[in-house]
């Protein structure tokens, strides 16, 4: 309010003067003289100056008299030696030096008022120094645990944290140090943001929440000083939450190298480093920062003393996924043949974004159908959508082959999955194409597992690569589309931790290339000829299980979706 204030009083200020300029132009007024009295008073030494306007009109003065007049310009070549050498001043142009002066004081302001506000823009600090939990208290919005479905272990582990900021005499006393800091890390989605709100929505302190990018300016020495003059406003409110998300931003690992050194982001770090090796041991502040590249930090940011305590919030379980969506079906109607259990089996790998927007858009589908409880098939579409976008209502233009491919692909995909996978469930089949671009897909299900064997791995290979396999087999070499090129990125990536970071590769043996910093083309090779060998053993498989194939392929063309419940009577 107070910045919108002054741009008004500014720009309030260079409009007068506009106007005063403008003014005094208008005003200013002019008497003819004929050239000939022109001439008269030049022989006399009457005339003090002599203004060139253009190549009509000339403005005179004379020394006795304040009046301007106008003179008919003769445009004669030599003319203004002609006057100067008569010691009449000459000037060019028709600004008065009250004008000047005002036009001068205009532009000043101009651009004093553009560098005030390019300056202000880049160091303001007060749009990244806000309590939110007491700008949300009116409103009644602090997270507590109570809204925080899954994460148990999490939890478990900030809990600690949450008491020593409000008793933290009965740590001291025991001579411990309360963590200077938080690291939360995972995957999108999962949580680490609302896990920070509700730690200082339970501590009941402030919470000042900022981005990593917050503190990335053009002006080097701005977010050394915004991280300053954040600690400083926390450090005033003697306990709070600091919470600075995507803290890779400012957080990654220092180049080794001057040259190569980002001085903003390195001073911006510097000054966070700094600010957290300051604080007194039981000061009642705590830092809690997300990411998900925990990888790229500087391993000074990861020391003890630093953040003391990392946590990973991972992707939710079973029983997680189970109270996420109990979560976010509380204020929904749901029909009676909608089971929460049924939907947390379906979604594995979901994060906990996910399950909230499978679960709105849902509602949302409830809504434009104009009916008033959210049911299976409601749940179904929405799942579609979260995984590969709405579906496509306009499809005239795919041409029968074109659903052929798409149908084969996808039945090879299922069919692998059926035969290498026994254990995981195959929810949908589908060779509808969305409006991200998909043709089609098949959603396989896997259990709930904390480890993958070598066994599976490769079988998750062959299932990504039977899409392909299927296409080449009933088309021809030749006749292979585009439509593998996601399968064949996962694949290739599954290959080379296969190979690189598992140790899992038979002539490689049990060695982690990559955390050797060995980029050798024998690993390119080795991971090749894997690759080469599962599409080999993929093709075996689905030519002794053609009929199968088609079979699968025949009822997609039919019907375009179908489920596990489909594919198991085909294959029974």
């Amino acid at each position: 309010m107070k910045n919108k204030k002054i741009l008004i009083i500014a720009i309030s200020i260079v409009l007068i003067v506009i106007g005063i300029s403008g003014w005094l132009l208008v005003k200013k007024e002019y008497k003819d003289m004929s050239y000939n009295e022109f001439i008269k008073n030049i022989n006399q030494s009457s005339i003090d100056e002599v203004r060139i306007i253009d190549d009509n009109i000339l403005y005179v003065r004379l020394k006795d008299n304040k009046i301007t007049y106008k003179v008919p310009n003769p445009l004669k070549d030599g003319f203004k030696e002609y006057l100067l050498l008569k010691d009449i001043k000459v000037t060019l142009g028709n600004t008065s030096p009250i004008q000047k002066s005002f036009q001068t004081i205009g532009v000043g302001l101009v651009l004093i008022g553009i560098l005030w506000f390019v300056r202000k823009g880049s160091s303001d600090n007060k749009q990244v120094i806000v309590d939110a939990n007491k700008r949300n208290v009116n409103n009644n919005s602090v997270v507590k645990f109570s809204n925080v479905a899954g994460n148990n272990e999490a939890k478990e582990l900030v809990k600690d944290i949450i008491d020593f900021i409000k008793t933290p005499d009965k740590y001291s006393e025991l001579g411990a140090r309360m963590p200077r800091g938080v690291l939360l890390y995972g995957p999108p989605g999962t949580g680490k943001t609302l896990m920070a709100k509700a730690v200082a929505g339970e501590a009941n302190v402030p919470f000042y929440a900022v981005s990593g990018s917050d503190f990335i300016q053009m002006y080097v020495g701005v977010g050394a000083s915004r991280i300053r003059k954040l600690f400083n406003k926390a450090k005033k409110s003697e306990k709070a939450v600091i919470f600075i998300d995507e803290i890779d931003a400012i957080g990654k690992v220092r180049a080794g190298k001057a040259s190569a050194s980002n001085d903003e982001r390195d001073q911006t770090l510097n000054a966070l480093l700094t600010e957290m090796s300051g604080f007194n041991d039981n000061e009642g502040i705590v830092v809690i920062a997300a990411t998900n590249r925990i990888d790229t930090l500087d391993p000074a940011l990861l020391r003890p003393g630093r953040f003391d305590r990392q946590i990973e919030i991972g992707l939710p379980d079973y029983n997680a996924r189970k109270a996420i969506l109990s979560l976010h079906a509380k204020n929904k109607p749901l029909h009676d043949s909608i089971k929460i259990d049924d939907i947390a089996k379906d979604t594995v790998y979901f994060s906990g974004a996910m399950l909230e927007n499978l679960m709105n858009e849902a509602a949302i589908i409830t809504a434009n159908n104009n009916e008033k409880a959210i049911s299976k098939k409601h749940i179904d579409k929405a799942f579609y959508t979260v995984i590969a976008g709405a579906e496509k209502k306009d499809r005239s233009n795919i041409t029968d082959i074109d659903r052929k491919i798409t149908a084969y692909h996808e039945a090879g995909h299922a069919l692998m999955t059926k035969l290498l996978l026994p254990d995981n469930i195959i929810s949908k089949v589908t060779i509808i194409p969305s409006t991200r671009g998909a043709g089609g897909f098949s959603m396989s299900i896997p259990k709930d597992r904390m480890y993958q064997s070598k066994k599976d791995i490769i079988s998750n290979i062959k299932v990504l690569l039977a899409g392909r396999v299927a296409e080449e087999i009933i088309f021809g070499l030749d006749g292979v589309t585009t439509g593998a090129t996601n399968d064949i990125e996962k694949a290739s990536n599954l290959i080379k931790d296969y190979v690189v970071k598992y140790g899992m590769d038979n002539d490689f043996g049990i060695f982690n290339s990559e955390s050797a910093n060995i980029n050798d083309s024998t690993i390119i090779k080795q991971c090749r000829n894997e690759i080469k060998k599962a599409y080999g053993s993929t093709k075996e498989i689905l030519e002794k299980n053609k009929d199968f194939l088609d079979s699968i392929a025949d009822m997609l063309m039919e019907k375009e979706t179908i489920t596990n419940d489909d594919i198991d009577s085909i294959y029974a």
